[in-house]
């Protein structure tokens, strides 16, 4: 089992594509401005010592480090062995909306991400308990089956985008059912419970059905509501714009609270409503703790060894060549001629 101890550093990795644009950016421009100055050829005799495959290689060399340094940084590690651990929790299923209404700014930042802010922090709080990941939109499917390694659940958690499901729509009960079969077949004593986070807007399936036979099987339903009901209009990423119906009038979408209580009643739960203060997250564990805890089996990775040496060394010795390699050409070593300057410049 691999992982990464700290893994919000690999938010950094975002860096080095953005150098990678810079440095082709300015190539070209630099490339450019020595073409104004005259013919090419003219001009690389006038610079016998400037190389041009030299600065592309240093270039690469220090980005790589930089990566390996990035990913030393979050704390790779590595599990040995597995052990079985017996705990006193219970399980919980997560069923997040990534329908495109949920990329509405009427909190902040986003409907979206502020629901993965507060499972983020949800999870963190959890100790001896299950979690699971169901993500839907016109369709449901399991993003992490139920797992004590609450790691992967913040990681998969931290991925997710409108993008994973392309069917749009918001089918709560086929996200219901889903999480009824994530749980597994196995009957369990320890408490169960689902957690869906949704505007529940344009509903396509029987949601209250399916909340009230999960109910039925001692799965209790809590419903998040996110969003307001005074609406908002849908961004379309990237754009500046938003989306628009077939009229060509600006969609806005609103938070459904009467169909999210009736689910919550037939599922036996409760209905809160998510904003931008941390009062949903205070109810939801209130009720959370209410549930009756049982003893749970699972196996756990364990003598998790550190692995970022590899990578530290791995950059060091990069930085090293990138320190003795010289940007202009030595005239010692241009006999060797590494690079195959001297052909190229034949070839001219």
């Amino acid at each position: 089992m691999f992982r990464f101890a700290n893994i919000d550093m690999l938010w950094l990795l975002l860096l080095v594509p953005l150098l990678a644009g810079v440095y082709i950016y300015l190539t070209r421009r630099k490339r450019r401005q020595l073409r104004a100055l005259g013919d090419e050829e003219l001009v690389s005799r006038l610079m016998p010592d400037a190389s041009h495959t030299r600065p592309a290689v240093k270039f690469v060399l220090v980005l790589v480090a930089l990566t390996l340094l990035i990913l030393a940084s979050a704390r790779p590690q590595a599990g040995e062995k597995t052990e079985t651990v017996k705990r006193q929790g219970i399980e919980v299923m997560i069923a997040l909306d990534i329908s495109n209404s949920m990329l509405a700014e009427d909190i902040a930042p986003n409907r979206l991400d502020r629901a993965k802010q507060m499972l983020s922090k949800m999870i963190d709080k959890m100790t001896d308990d299950k979690v699971g990941l169901v993500v839907f939109a016109g369709e449901a499917y399991t993003q992490l089956p139920i797992t004590c390694d609450y790691v992967s659940a913040k990681m998969f958690l931290s991925s997710i985008t409108p993008s994973l499901i392309p069917t749009q729509g918001t089918a709560i009960g086929a996200a219901i059912r889903t999480s009824v079969r994530s749980f597994g077949s196995e009957q369990s004593e320890a408490g169960r419970a689902i957690i869906l986070l949704t505007d529940a807007e344009n509903h396509e399936d029987d949601a209250v059905a399916a909340a009230k036979q999960a109910a039925e099987k001692g799965i209790q339903v809590f419903v998040v509501g996110v969003g307001k009901t005074d609406g908002a209009p849908i961004p379309i990423p990237g754009t500046g714009t938003f989306h628009k119906d077939r009229q060509g009038q600006v969609v806005v979408s609103r938070l459904n609270e009467a169909m999210a209580n009736e689910i919550a009643q037939a599922g036996n739960g409760i209905y809160v409503r998510c904003d931008n203060t941390n009062t949903a997250l205070r109810a939801l564990q209130k009720e959370l703790d209410k549930i009756a805890t049982s003893e749970i089996e699972t196996q756990l990775f364990t003598d998790y060894q550190e692995q970022y040496q590899s990578f530290l060394l791995g950059a060091l010795l990069l930085l090293l060549i990138d320190f003795f390699l010289l940007s202009r050409q030595n005239r010692t070593l241009s006999r060797m001629d590494l690079f195959n300057e001297r052909k190229a410049a034949t070839q001219h």
